[in-house]
């Protein structure tokens, strides 16, 4: 088993819970916890610097904003920090995060090793992706399916031709009288708000700039 595991958690109530299952249900010599990623990253560069690293890292992605002037902002960022010092740290993510299309990137880009979605029964799954991880297997929170963002609505020429209209600030009237124009159809500004609609809950978007954000950064737009 790990013997020495690093915690990256902004609630000190919920590093306290993780840490006494630990302590409790494995044994390990060492479990050292962070409020900040910053903090988190400088005491993991000290340790591997002194050539006693860390072998495990659980973090959370969400960070809040406090009044501490921070560098690494999210636990993405301190990930990719600590892959530049080690790369064969195992990385188990804790976070309430769901949607696959946020969720594979850390898989494919940051390399991590598990990731568990915060829930009623978050700590029992937690205890398992430490025994999967160590084991060198990967482990997913039995609550996801991250095939589901392999089938994600392929969007087609009509849906990017809105999709970048947004993009430029055009509002749904405008792009409605733009595609009029053009003879385009369908073209009236209901269709295209239930073309948008339907692009929020295919992309697990919250609104507008939410959406083309999310597509921006997966390629698709």
């Amino acid at each position: 088993m790990f013997k020495k595991i690093l915690i990256a958690e902004d609630f000190q109530d919920t590093n306290k819970g993780i840490v006494d299952a630990l302590e409790t249900r494995l044994q390990i010599e060492t479990i050292q916890e962070e409020l900040y990623c910053d903090t988190a990253y400088n005491r993991f560069k000290l340790a591997h610097d002194k050539g006693e690293p860390f072998e495990l890292l659980i973090t959370d992605l969400s960070f809040k904003e406090t009044h501490v002037k921070r560098r690494l902002t999210s636990g993405k960022e301190l990930i990719e920090a600590v892959r530049g010092i080690d790369e064969t740290c195992k990385v188990i993510v804790n976070s309430m995060i769901d949607d696959p299309a946020e969720i594979n990137p850390l898989f494919t880009d940051q390399k991590i090793n598990g990731y568990v979605c915060k829930g009623r029964y978050s700590l029992n799954e937690l205890v398992n992706a430490i025994h999967e991880v160590y084991q060198n297997r990967t482990y997913v929170s039995p609550n996801l399916n991250l095939n589901a963002a392999n089938a994600v609505h392929e969007m087609d020429k009509y849906d990017l031709m809105i999709l970048k209209d947004l993009a430029d600030g055009f509002t749904k009237k405008e792009i409605s009288e733009r595609l009029k124009k053009q003879n385009i159809s369908p073209n009236s500004e209901s269709t295209i708000d239930k073309k948008v609609s339907r692009l929020f809950d295919e992309f697990g978007a919250k609104n507008t700039h939410h959406l083309i954000a999310k597509l921006i950064k997966q390629g698709k737009l």
